[in-house]
C-alpha cells in the first residue's frame, strides 16, 4: 500500500484483531510526575535514580543495586567489575540477545561456548564443566524467557573453579528461584528495561552485585570514576575529587528513573496476568504430539517474559499462526552463526535442536481473555490437524 492511499475496513480489521507478540506498558499515571521531573530543570542522575534503586530492592532481593542506561551497560559493567579482560575465556550461551556475548568480545576475553538444554532453552551446568579450561574465569548464563537456569549446579561448578557468575536476567525480572527473588543468588545479575520487556523505563537496565565492595566500585565507574556524590557536595569544580580508576558514561537519568517508579506499581498485576496466561497454556498443551510446552522444573519460576514453544514442522506451524492473527517468532537468533563470533565455533546439539524447533507465542499482560483462548484454539487445532507418534525433538523419517 502506497503512503497515500489509505487502509481498506478489512485490512484495518484484520490490523486491530492480530495479536501481538510485544506491547509497551506505559501507565497514564506517568504523566504527571515525568512532567514534573522534566520541568525541574534536573534530569540527569539524581533522587528519582536513587529512589529507583531502593524501589528495586525487594524485586532483586538485594541492596546492593545500581541503575544503569541499559541492560547492555550492565553486563559490560559486570564483566568489568570481575576483571574479566585479554586472554581470559567466559563460558556463555550462544542462545541470547547479541548483547550478552558482544560485551564478552568488548572486554577482550575470549568465548566459549557451552550447550543449552532444548527443554527449556536454558545453558546446560553439565557442558558448562565440560568446557572449563586453566583460563576460564566466568560463566555467562540467561534465564531464557524468565525460566531460571539451574543455579545451584552453576554455583557448584563455580565455586569448585573459582569462577565469577554473571546472570544475564534481562528476560527475568520478577523470576524466582527457589523462593528468592532473581537478582540475589550469583556474583552478579544484570537487568534489562527495555522497551518491550516486562517493565520498561524507556530504556535502562540495572546491575546488581553480591559483594557491597563491587557495587561501590561499580557506582564509581559507571560515571567516568568520578565519585558523584562528592561533587554535589563539594562542587563540580573542586579538584580534590580525585579519579582512581577510569570508568565511562552508564548511569541512569531521572527521567528514567521517573518512569521506572511508576511502573513498578504495575509490575504485579502484569505478571501474575502474565502467568495466568502461562500456566493456562501449560494445562491446554499437555499431552499434545505437535506442539510441547517449555519444561517447568520445582522450584523455578519463571517471570514469563516468553512462552516458548517446540514444533517439528516450524515453518507450517508459524504459517498457521500467522493466517490465524497470532505473531510468533524465536525472538532471537543463535549468535554462533554471526562472523563475528567464528574463531568461537563448537559442536551444540542442544542448540541445534531448539534453532529448528522453538518459537515463542504471545503470553503477555495484554491479551485479553478471548485473546488467550484463541491461542489456545489455534495451537490445538494445529496439533490435530499435525499429530505425530514421534516425540518433538526425536528423528521421524515422515516428518
Amino acid at each position: 500500500m502506497g503512503p497515500d492511499r489509505a487502509p481498506t475496513h478489512s485490512s484495518l480489521d484484520r490490523a486491530q484483531q492480530r495479536i501481538p507478540l510485544f506491547r509497551v506498558s506505559m501507565p497514564e499515571s506517568v504523566m504527571d510526575p515525568l512532567r514534573e521531573v522534566l520541568m525541574s530543570g534536573f534530569i540527569g542522575e539524581g533522587p528519582r535514580v536513587a529512589a529507583f534503586e531502593l524501589a528495586l530492592r525487594p524485586w532483586v532481593g538485594t541492596e546492593e543495586v545500581l541503575a544503569l542506561n541499559s541492560g547492555t551497560s550492565a553486563l559490560h559493567l559486570a564483566l568489568r567489575l570481575a576483571r574479566i579482560g585479554p586472554g581470559d575465556e567466559v563460558i556463555s550461551t550462544p542462545f541470547t540477545c547479541v548483547a550478552t556475548n558482544l560485551t564478552i568480545l568488548h572486554s577482550g576475553a575470549r568465548i566459549v561456548w557451552a550447550d543449552i538444554d532444548p527443554a527449556s532453552g536454558n545453558i546446560d551446568p553439565g557442558d558448562i564443566a565440560r568446557k572449563i579450561t586453566p583460563r576460564t574465569r566466568a560463566i555467562m548464563v540467561v534465564h531464557w524467557g524468565g525460566q531460571p537456569c539451574d543455579l545451584v549446579a552453576i554455583q557448584g561448578i563455580a565455586a569448585e573453579f573459582g569462577l565469577a557468575v554473571i546472570e544475564d536476567a534481562g528476560h527475568a525480572l520478577g523470576a524466582r528461584y527457589r523462593s528468592r527473588p532473581i537478582g540475589c543468588h550469583s556474583d552478579f545479575v544484570c537487568f534489562s528495561f527495555q522497551a518491550v520487556k516486562t517493565m520498561t523505563t524507556g530504556d535502562g537496565g540495572a546491575l546488581t552485585c553480591r559483594d557491597p565492595g563491587d557495587r561501590e566500585r561499580g557506582r564509581l565507574l559507571r560515571w567516568y570514576g568520578l565519585d558523584r556524590q562528592q561533587r554535589l557536595v563539594k562542587g563540580i569544580d573542586d579538584d580534590s575529587i580525585d579519579i582512581i580508576e577510569a570508568g565511562d558514561k552508564l548511569h541512569m537519568n531521572d527521567i528514567c528513573a521517573t518512569i521506572g517508579l511508576e511502573q513498578l506499581r504495575h509490575l504485579t498485576r502484569n505478571l501474575a496476568r502474565m502467568r495466568f496466561n502461562a500456566h493456562s497454556y501449560d494445562e491446554a498443551f499437555n499431552g499434545l504430539s505437535s506442539v510441547i510446552p517449555p519444561a517447568r522444573l520445582p522450584g523455578h519460576e519463571s517471570s514469563h517474559w516468553l512462552y516458548t514453544v517446540r514444533v517439528r514442522d516450524l515453518a507450517t506451524f508459524r504459517s498457521a499462526m500467522d493466517h490465524a492473527g497470532i505473531m510468533t517468532s524465536q525472538v532471537h537468533v543463535r549468535n554462533d552463526i554471526y562472523h563475528v563470533f567464528r574463531d568461537f565455533a563448537a559442536d551444540l546439539p542442544g542448540v541445534d535442536t531448539f534453532s529448528c524447533e522453538a518459537v515463542c507465542i504471545p503470553v503477555g499482560w495484554w491479551l485479553s481473555d478471548a485473546d488467550r483462548r484463541r491461542v489456545i484454539t489455534e495451537v490445538q487445532a494445529f496439533d490435530s490437524r499435525t499429530r505425530c507418534s514421534v516425540a518433538v525433538g526425536e528423528p521421524c523419517a515422515s516428518c
